[in-house]
């Protein structure tokens, strides 16, 4: 571990409420942001005026410090406010995915705690029949009819305000800031707790080659942490940010020109999906200079050479900040760098003893600055345990140091899925699928895509004498689960491979992977396509 060059940061260097107030007060008129839907400018004094007005509003309907207020917004100016505006009471924002319905929405809504949530009117219908946990008041702009009589619609343009936003302390670097969903793999998705202090340190580490006027670019969703990094961080380090309302391949150079975004993270399928276009006059005349690209690969290390910028890359997670980095211009695939600062890492067996150099085991981290990895897993302490076992933050993904001391990925340990930017739970996935009547049991695994990442393969064991097709499958699913979420490949099979004691064999699956009966929804012309929300 090399020594860290970073203290704790002070409030008014990590905290909202306070950075705010500073932005406005140094350079009222700077822009904080720029909308590559036309909408004008934001500058840091409207910035602070818009989240102050919002938290008068969150404060007469009851929001006090510590609160948890959930947003299931896509990108936009609102979404932005509502973050800051809950923070600068005190509060904790938790951010939904926008493709979620069914049993994970329901899941997630219980696990916010949040008694009010800002929603898009698209999305209200997913509620009508949701179970609501403390869910009783939804704010949504231009007003809307109750999808349920057991919650209260707020046209929060219109609200009553309060006039008191005193704070019962002052907000510490420990308090949390946000709880981001992660998928889960062995069971439901879990809510990640993001203290300021993580927030600031990832935000500082990520700043390789930085300029002042470097303009970072918000294209992942709000609900990633890529994306409520991207605005958060801005804030944090006294610099702007272009704002998408979502990744689009072809616009994405047009919408980085338009926003003058001179910095943004890359991650493999945006990269193919780049490359798949022709060169054009707005990527040739790009304002960016420098990207993230995850994971180092032929095709990102391509899209970043044609686009004629700088790159380099890190190992991130939700819950941890930026522990591991490289220098500009890393080729070797895999590569992830080496710790940072103030990092320890190891690569450890499944009895946390390390393995030796070029072997294969788990990452696991520790910091020697506090509050900078995940204080843990919101009300689930089980989860947390097994993740911070003896002293260490557990990644559950798989590396190995080669000869020139760089660590680099090898596989996810665990059964997540990552597919085109999104992660996806198999066990949640596997859930849905069983609850078919046809279906006695499924393993749903990713497999490799000609895009990178992972496409989903679930593999089925129907019931004795039942049958049902591949389309069937999927009809039943689409209105289930987020579109993402919905396999590619189905496959069936008699039985399921088990060890002896009837858990699935998901790794003879993967060795197997796409077999010639192995039925595939693209070349049968079965089309998905994805939830489109108007803008706010």
């Amino acid at each position: 571990m090399t020594t860290s060059t970073m203290a704790l940061p002070a409030p008014e260097q990590c905290v909202i409420r306070y950075l705010l107030h500073s932005r406005a007060q140094a350079h009222p008129d700077k822009a904080f942001a720029t909308f590559a839907n036309g909408d004008p400018d934001w500058t840091a004094a409207e910035v602070l005026a818009d989240a102050q007005d919002m938290a008068r509003m969150l404060r007469a309907q009851g929001v006090r410090q510590g609160d948890h207020v959930a947003m299931w917004l896509p990108n936009s100016r609102q979404a932005i406010t509502v973050i800051f505006a809950v923070n600068y009471l005190g509060g904790v924002i938790v951010p939904l995915n926008q493709a979620y319905r069914g049993r994970l929405l329901e899941h997630t809504i219980a696990l916010s705690d949040a008694k009010l949530m800002f929603v898009h009117p698209d999305l209200l219908d997913r509620l009508a029949e949701a179970e609501l946990a403390q869910l009783t008041t939804l704010l949504v702009a231009g007003g809307a009819t109750s999808p349920s009589p057991k919650l209260k619609v707020v046209d929060p343009d219109t609200a009553a305000r309060a006039d008191d936003l005193e704070l019962e302390r002052e907000i510490q670097p420990w308090d949390l800031q946000s709880v981001i969903f992660t998928s889960g793999t062995t069971g439901p998705s879990k809510g990640v707790m993001v203290t300021y202090a993580q927030t600031f340190a990832g935000t500082t580490q990520q700043l390789v080659s930085r300029k002042d006027d470097d303009r970072g670019l918000l294209h992942a969703p709000l609900f990633h942490t890529a994306g409520i990094g991207a605005v958060v961080g801005a804030l944090m380090t006294d610099g702007s940010v272009g704002v998408l309302e979502r990744f689009n391949t072809a616009t994405f150079w047009r919408d980085v020109r338009k926003v003058g975004a001179t910095r943004a993270v890359i991650v493999g399928s945006m990269a193919s999906f780049l490359l798949s276009q022709p060169v054009s006059e707005d990527e040739r005349e790009t304002t960016m200079r420098i990207v993230i690209i995850a994971p180092v690969s032929p095709e990102t290390v391509a899209m970043a050479k044609r686009a004629g910028v700088d790159w380099y890359t890190t190992f991130n997670m939700t819950e941890t900040s930026l522990p591991i980095i490289t220098q500009l211009r890393p080729e070797k695939t895999g590569e992830c760098g080496r710790p940072r600062a103030g990092v320890e890492a190891r690569i450890v067996d499944d009895n946390d003893v390390e393995v030796p150099r070029g072997q294969v085991g788990e990452l696991i981290l520790r910091t020697d600055l506090p509050w900078s990895l995940t204080v843990g897993y919101y009300k689930n302490p089980e989860a947390t345990a097994r993740a911070w076992r003896n002293g260490w933050f557990h990644t559950g993904d798989g590396f190995r140091v080669d000869e020139d001391g760089d660590y680099i990925f090898m596989d996810r340990l665990k059964d997540a899925i990552r597919r085109r930017g999104e992660n996806i739970s198999s066990y949640e996935v596997e859930g849905e699928i069983c609850a078919h009547p046809a279906i006695e049991d499924a393993a749903v695994i990713g497999v490799p895509s000609e895009h990178g990442e992972d496409e989903v393969l679930a593999v089925l064991q129907l019931a004795q004498g039942a049958q049902v097709t591949p389309e069937e499958l999927l009809r039943f699913l689409q209105p289930r689960m987020a579109h993402f979420m919905l396999p590619r490949y189905v496959r069936v099979i008699d039985a399921l491979p088990r060890t002896p004691t009837h858990k699935v064999q998901k790794h003879v699956l993967r060795t197997e992977g796409i077999t010639p009966e192995t039925w595939d929804r693209e070349a049968a012309g079965f089309k998905v396509t994805r939830d489109r929300i108007g803008a706010v």
